[in-house]
């Protein structure tokens, strides 16, 4: 006889925010729903606390305290979170999780962590973000006080330090995910768990070439981006592209930006192409996106590129970097360009310049979309719980 699928309890970093974690998270959420599985989400929230139960899936929503400080714009770290483990602990007793699976070194995640370990409950976590890599240029304000070659080698050393403890962070977890094989490798090796890669999906009827609202007499190219506008994002590339393409006597485009962060300001001053669209949801995202001509994403730290994937599907091809997540979603050439940032500008102009090839990758750009979906990237993770739970037999979730 068949036992039920596993009972999983879900501690996520980031779940209402503007972000890859929290995209993936709201979206593992409805998986569970729409497969009626056993799935507790336990997470933050700028309401007060509760408690939800909704047929087979709980929630339990906790408010950061006046102690929290902000880490992004609209993403904080609360301390004092521990003073929640009561309500937690009682809300476990309840659900009678088989395992817990944590998305990273939150306040939440910790919580997790710790609860795992005091409850003898077997441990998943996933890396969404490259936390290594963005202390290292969130540390160039100070980098730059520095001589070139000495700025340059602590630059690497904080990214290998930080990279260090994210890895003793993770090898806590019994099994890891990741989205990319590189990112697979590097941490099998840093922290010798088994790791298996959690790529995303996309909504791709939300994200649709029919939902392009231009008006017939807009002649411009439209270059999107789509996220953070903060250092880690590069968007001084943004800048590099708009200045070389004036440069290379490109007059007939503008930028679409959506997204908010810490440099909006700096970014206003220097892209004086562009339309500020601020954060957008659901069809006026979409629109957003199917309303683009290409999409320039100069990222060097992104895990996977959610957002080059919507863009994709919206029948949009990207320019991504060699660095990252991104790459191993655009084929270059067929999709997109993937090029190092000096040559940004230049695979812009020749791919906006020839009508018939820019066609063919729109076309190919939608049909790479199609074979993404949501339900296959979690049907792989209920598989991989599989090493940690005890030997039995259960219901597959496929």
């Amino acid at each position: 006889m068949k036992s039920p699928v596993p009972r999983v309890a879900y501690f996520p970093d980031s779940f209402h925010e503007v972000n890859g974690v929290a995209h993936t998270s709201r979206h593992f959420e409805a998986f569970a729903r729409r497969r009626n599985l056993p799935f507790l989400c336990v997470r933050a929230g700028d309401r007060a606390e509760s408690f939800v139960e909704d047929g087979n899936v709980c929630t339990l929503e906790l408010p950061r305290g006046f102690l929290s400080f902000a880490l992004e714009k609209d993403l904080r770290f609360d301390p004092a979170f521990l003073r929640h483990v009561p309500l937690i602990e009682d809300v476990l007793e309840r659900f009678k999780p088989d395992l817990i699976h944590i998305t990273g070194p939150s306040e939440v995640g910790m919580l997790g962590m710790g609860l795992a370990n005091h409850l003898g409950l077997p441990l998943a976590a996933s890396w969404h973000t490259n936390v290594h890599e963005y202390a290292a240029r969130r540390s160039e304000w100070l980098l730059k006080m520095l001589p070139a070659q000495q700025s340059a080698a602590t630059e690497q050393r904080i990214e290998d330090l930080a990279l260090a403890a994210a890895a003793k962070f993770y090898a806590i977890a019994q099994v890891l995910f990741a989205p990319n094989l590189e990112l697979c490798t590097t941490l099998e090796r840093m922290t010798c768990r088994p790791c298996h890669r959690m790529p995303r999906g996309v909504d791709a009827e939300l994200f649709h070439p029919s939902k392009c609202r231009r008006a017939v007499d807009d002649h411009e190219s439209v270059l999107g981006f789509v996220g953070r506008l903060s250092v880690e994002k590069n968007i001084a590339g943004l800048v590099q592209v708009q200045d070389e393409l004036e440069r290379m006597g490109v007059g007939n485009f503008r930028f679409r930006i959506v997204g908010h962060g810490g440099d909006e300001a700096w970014l206003r001053e220097r892209l004086h192409r562009a339309e500020f669209m601020g954060v957008l949801r659901g069809e006026e995202l979409s629109t957003a996106y199917a309303g683009m001509d290409l999409f320039v994403f100069p990222s060097h730290t992104d895990t996977f590129g959610n957002v080059v994937l919507e863009a994709l599907a919206s029948g949009v091809p990207a320019v991504v970097t060699p660095d990252g997540g991104p790459r191993t979603i655009v084929e270059d050439g067929v999709t997109g360009r993937i090029v190092p940032d000096a040559e940004f500008a230049t695979a812009v102009a020749e791919i906006l310049g020839d009508a018939e090839n820019h066609a063919a990758m729109r076309t190919a750009a939608r049909a790479y979309a199609l074979t993404a979906s949501w339900d296959s990237v979690f049907e792989g993770v209920y598989e991989a719980y599989e090493e940690i739970l005890p030997r039995r037999m259960w219901v597959a979730v496929g």
